[in-house]
């Protein structure tokens, strides 16, 4: 008889024997039915866990395609944002200079406006109240009329002298004692002074005149049928026939033909009619009603008419 290990179990109920083999096909019916469990739980799972990779993959890959679109609409919105800084540091920039810019035009149009008030009380004109842009036409036109009448017409002083030594009007001659019509007024000044032309125009005469008594003499023809003379002078600074314009040198003053003194003998002719030179010495363009007020004998209305005098319209007065 061979050898068998027998168990006894013994409980409540009683007791029961139990071979090794008995027990060792329990213990492997056991093991055969807990990994077909296994077997059948862990594939369960691992379809499971599959499923649950598959979804968690298709979700990193929807991930990682958002994020490649965020990261390229971030950087696409970077990119708009630093073209819109440039754009705004550009605008502002361009803002800045049209504020200088308005800046300067309000202050060039306070300046212009200033020197059109100036303008304004220069010509002798009454002060308006704002200055439009109808009155600073005007006041350009009267400005343009005004001197083209002070180029063109003798006025001012010729020569810078100490004194009016003789006046316009009858005197007696100081050479010959002789009651005489003197034609025009003496100005007493140092030998050599300088003496200006009086308006533009061209040189007449330009020599000495013996027989005339004016010594070295200069005759001006100006504009309108005007000419002034100039006599007694020391020394002729142009040549007949040249042009000259108002305030050029022409000569210096002096003592030659009949004359007691140095001095400039000036005179104003109108058609070789002497004119009193008094109201053409004291007319400037504040003043400027004065000469067609105090002058009788031209024309004045219809040098009105003349081009470019004839561009103003309106009176201003």
């Amino acid at each position: 008889m061979r050898n068998k290990l027998v168990i006894t179990l013994t409980t409540v109920y009683g007791s029961r024997q139990y071979t090794l083999n008995q027990v060792a096909r329990y213990l492997l019916l056991l093991f055969i039915l807990l990994s077909a469990l296994s077997f059948f739980v862990s594939n369960a799972l691992l379809m499971a866990t599959t499923e649950d990779l598959a979804i968690l993959e298709e979700d990193h890959q929807e991930l990682t395609e958002n994020y490649e679109y965020l990261l390229g609409t971030q950087q696409l919105y970077k990119n708009e944002l630093e073209t819109l800084g440039s754009t705004l540091n550009v605008l502002k920039t361009e803002r800045d200079e049209l504020h200088e810019e308005n800046q300067r035009v309000g202050e060039l149009n306070e300046t212009l406006d200033s020197s059109l008030y100036m303008l304004e009380n220069l010509l002798g004109l009454n002060a308006s109240e704002s200055m439009t842009l109808e009155r600073a036409e005007a006041l350009k036109l009267a400005a343009t009329e005004r001197l083209f009448f002070l180029h063109n017409i003798p006025n001012g002083l010729p020569i810078q002298a100490l004194r009016v030594s003789d006046k316009f009007g009858m005197r007696t001659h100081p050479v010959s004692h002789k009651r005489t019509m003197h034609n025009g007024i003496d100005f007493k000044a140092n030998r050599g002074t300088p003496v200006y032309a009086t308006a533009d125009g061209v040189v007449d005469t330009a020599a000495y005149q013996k027989s005339s008594g004016y010594g070295k003499l200069i005759v001006l023809q100006h504009n309108f049928g005007f000419k002034t003379y100039y006599g007694h002078l020391d020394k002729i600074k142009v040549k007949s026939g040249e042009f000259v314009t108002k305030g050029q040198l022409i000569g210096l003053s002096g003592n030659t033909g009949r004359s007691t003194g140095p001095h400039l003998h000036y005179e104003v002719r109108y058609l070789y009619r002497a004119l009193d030179p008094g109201p053409f010495l004291a007319w400037s363009i504040t003043d400027f009603d004065s000469l067609f007020e105090k002058v009788k004998g031209v024309k004045w209305a219809s040098l009105k008419e003349m081009y470019p005098l004839n561009q103003r319209r309106q009176p201003l007065l």
